[in-house]
């Protein structure tokens, strides 16, 4: 349980539940438009709410961890923000760990006070843009919060800024060093630190090279599957110890109802256990 465990870091949190369930997040995204057709509409605030809640029901005791995408609850303004957080109290009620997906990136006061939101919200960890530097990521691990800082994104066009050559690396591979310098202070006794990458897992040749800078960052790992990330993909973040990776996904689990009959609770939950058997499968393999 997450409030047995509250004496803990985000980092050695995240590792004990990984020790117990496959290493899976489910991205919660929702979409007025791609809502299953028992829902009503009428009001869209209250029907991506209805929505998120049902996937959080469907994915309870299957996946750790969840990632609500902010940017879907706040375009409705204040209500929809209000919804977010009642979502993300549902969630962390359900021994969840949240991840608020906001991406968030600014200096000094400003970032502080995005960090006070974002933990106001009851989420565990934040994604965040390190372009700004460390003083931007700072606030965040000050209030209490585990942060994925963006370093090799699985968007094509991601590959412009962060591929180039820089130094003896990459622009990657300068962000993803001082995601390892934040770390290093900020490791659990169980080895994973509360400062983390994400790493898109269409990206197998950076992301092996990425580990090598970042071998205590809990590596979250988008566009497996969809996208087209694989296996190898995740194969190459792994850190030493053949974990410290959480891959997630979101449009093939929370929109499995599509083009299917039933409930859609169900399909969606037999969309997240399939999800947990494949990359649990293929972790445990490389720990033999």
């Amino acid at each position: 349980m997450i409030t047995s465990t509250s004496n803990l870091s985000p980092g050695q949190c995240l590792a004990l539940r990984l020790e117990r369930q496959a290493p899976i997040c489910v991205g919660l995204d929702p979409i007025i438009s791609r809502l299953p057709d028992s829902i009503d509409r009428s009001d869209e605030v209250a029907a991506i709410e209805q929505f998120s809640r049902g996937v959080l029901d469907s994915v309870v005791g299957i996946a750790p961890c969840v990632k609500v995408q902010a940017a879907c609850f706040e375009r409705y303004g204040s209500r929809g923000v209000a919804a977010m957080e009642r979502v993300i109290t549902a969630a962390v009620d359900a021994d969840l760990l949240v991840i608020l997906d906001a991406k968030r990136g600014d200096i000094g006061i400003s970032a502080t006070h995005y960090a006070a939101g974002a933990a106001a919200t009851g989420a565990h960890w934040i994604t965040l843009n390190g372009y700004l530097g460390e003083d931007g990521v700072i606030p965040f691990l000050d209030a209490g919060l585990g942060v994925f800082v963006l370093v090799r994104t699985s968007n094509p066009s991601g590959d412009e800024i962060q591929s180039p050559e820089c130094g003896a690396g990459t622009v990657a591979g300068l962000v993803g060093s001082m995601v390892g310098r934040l770390g290093e202070s900020r490791r659990g006794t169980n080895g994973l630190s509360s400062v983390g990458a994400v790493v898109g897992a269409t990206k197998p040749e950076a992301a092996a090279e990425l580990r090598a800078v970042m071998p205590d960052a809990p590596f979250l790992l988008p566009g497996y599957g969809a996208q087209g990330g694989g296996v190898d993909g995740v194969r190459a973040a792994l850190d030493r110890r053949g974990g410290g990776v959480l891959v997630t996904a979101s449009r093939s689990i929370i929109h499995a109802f599509i083009d299917q009959s039933g409930d859609w609770r169900r399909c969606v939950k037999d969309a997240a256990a399939t999800f947990a058997e494949e990359i649990g499968g293929l972790v445990a393999d490389q720990d033999h």
